[in-house]
């Protein structure tokens, strides 16, 4: 890669402050989380920082007398042939660059991954030019694969620490003090963002900041439904809310609140009678007095498939302007649903590592921008094939990856028993009798299955829905 930039356009500087401040009494511990040695542009820095790496996972030091000892048998060649100098003598010159030590170590760290950065577009950029010179080029793949490079590099510009990660267990304490205190004067025991559903902020506290929660369930389920219904009421508490659909367009979205809201009017509306037109005039008017209570909410709405994470994140920062200009930060963000942001290049064809991608990129955007994120998830379809009594959903019937399960906060699954009971029939007279009495009792039963939770119980929580209308509430009390 170094063959072809030009002399001003690589600083060698900085990777050379990077290696300096190591060498002499740096902590690797700073950046290795984050630095790996493809962000070095020169072949030799790549060499001393692979054994750098090498040095404190073994040793637990990165001087240069450890270091010395673990570069390759050919590294007296490579360093002759590219510099003129012996490793060692090249090594000592980099105490000279050693200006910041362990103060500057991360700032240095990002700019070594800037740098690579800005020269991996600019190679990109010269072979889009090259490509797009050709006529028997498809512009649509060439679209492509130039978006998914730079989504490459994206997701490694955003790589390590953007907020402050380290401080002792009283300045924790405070921020946990500040919480309850919060919630004492809320006077509602909520440490996070209401649910709108009273049972399920008991038991959760509310949707927290900072953490990713995952709602799991087959197709049917009312997965879209509660988590709409829920995005509103974040909403109507006061907390900016945002709803990332890659699946349904804002107008079915939109409809599905107009139901929603109706209801709590006492109209029971369904949705596919709005999206066929079966609607009476006096219908139309309550709708369009529901649709004047959307004015007030802060909550966001973005419609679009095929979003990448470095497009989620970018809406998000987007919607988190767009918050804060009106009065209403963003507090919790809704992904309608996980499995179809698009993945980058990096894992192609590798759908347990897109998944860990995905996954882990929406847990980052919580922590990092201290907002709920709250993620639609898929099921796998091999529950539809177990009995009827095992249908209800567990942890192993996450799609496609075990990294949901570690990157998620809190796992929730929905079940609806009424779903089954309605498409199969009853093998007898007998049985067939029981499943409509069973079907009735259980018609507007949506079970909230609380499988993981960090800070809370695990337990089912039953709610009220109603399926046509889109509309999902607390339980009735008997």
């Amino acid at each position: 890669m170094t063959d072809t930039i030009p002399d001003r356009a690589y600083v060698a500087e900085i990777e050379q402050g990077l290696l300096g401040a190591l060498l002499f009494g740096g902590d690797f511990r700073i950046v290795g989380g984050f630095l790996k040695e493809e962000h070095f542009v020169s072949d030799i820095h790549k060499m001393l920082f692979r054994a750098a790496r090498a040095a404190f996972d073994q040793y637990g030091s990165t001087t240069m007398p450890v270091v010395l000892r673990l570069l390759p048998s050919d590294a007296q060649v490579a360093f002759a042939a590219k510099i003129g100098q012996t490793p060692s003598a090249y090594m000592s010159s980099l105490s000279d660059q050693n200006v910041t030590g362990n103060f500057g170590l991360e700032r240095t760290g990002k700019a070594v991954i800037s740098q690579w950065a800005r020269l991996r577009a600019a190679e990109t950029g010269t072979q889009l030019r090259e490509i797009a010179h050709d006529p028997a080029t498809d512009p649509a793949k060439m679209i492509q694969g130039v978006a998914a490079d730079l989504d490459v590099i994206a997701a490694e510009l955003r790589s390590g620490p953007r907020r402050k990660t380290r401080g002792t267990l009283a300045e924790a304490a405070v921020g946990a003090f500040a919480e309850i205190e919060e919630a004492q004067q809320r006077g509602n025991g909520l440490t996070g963002v209401t649910w709108g559903l009273t049972d399920v902020n008991r038991a959760t506290g509310g949707i927290q900041r900072g953490e990713m929660t995952v709602i799991g369930a087959r197709p049917s389920m009312g997965k879209t439904a509660a988590g709409l219904s829920v995005a509103i009421r974040t909403a109507k508490s006061g907390a900016g809310t945002g709803f990332i659909s890659l699946e349904m367009g804002a107008k079915r979205l939109a409809m599905r609140a107009l139901t929603d809201i109706a209801y709590d009017w006492g109209i029971q509306i369904a949705y596919s009678n709005l999206i066929t037109g079966r609607v009476e005039p006096g219908e139309i008017e309550t709708l369009k007095s529901a649709c004047r209570d959307f004015d007030k909410l802060p909550l966001w709405i973005e419609e679009q498939p095929g979003l990448s994470m470095t497009d989620v994140r970018v809406k998000t920062e987007r919607m988190m302007e767009t918050a804060e200009a009106v009065g209403f930060p963003l507090g919790v963000l809704f992904v309608d649903y996980l499995q179809l942001i698009r993945p980058s290049a990096r894992y192609q064809g590798n759908r347990n590592n897109e998944i860990t991608e995905i996954s882990g990129g929406l847990r980052e955007l919580a922590r990092e921008y201290n907002i709920g994120v709250v993620a639609l998830s898929q099921l796998s379809r091999n529950l539809e094939s177990r009995p009827m009594n095992e249908r209800r959903p567990m942890m192993s019937d996450l799609r496609d990856s075990g990294a949901i399960e570690q990157d998620a906060d809190t796992i929730i699954f929905l079940f609806r028993e009424a779903y089954y009971l309605e498409k199969e029939k009853g093998k007898d007279a007998e049985a067939e009798v029981n499943r409509v009495s069973r079907l009735a009792d259980v018609q507007n039963k949506l079970e909230f299955i609380i499988g993981k939770q960090r800070n809370g119980p695990v337990k089912t929580i039953d709610l009220f829905v109603d399926i046509a209308c889109s509309a999902v509430r607390n339980a009735a009390r008997l």
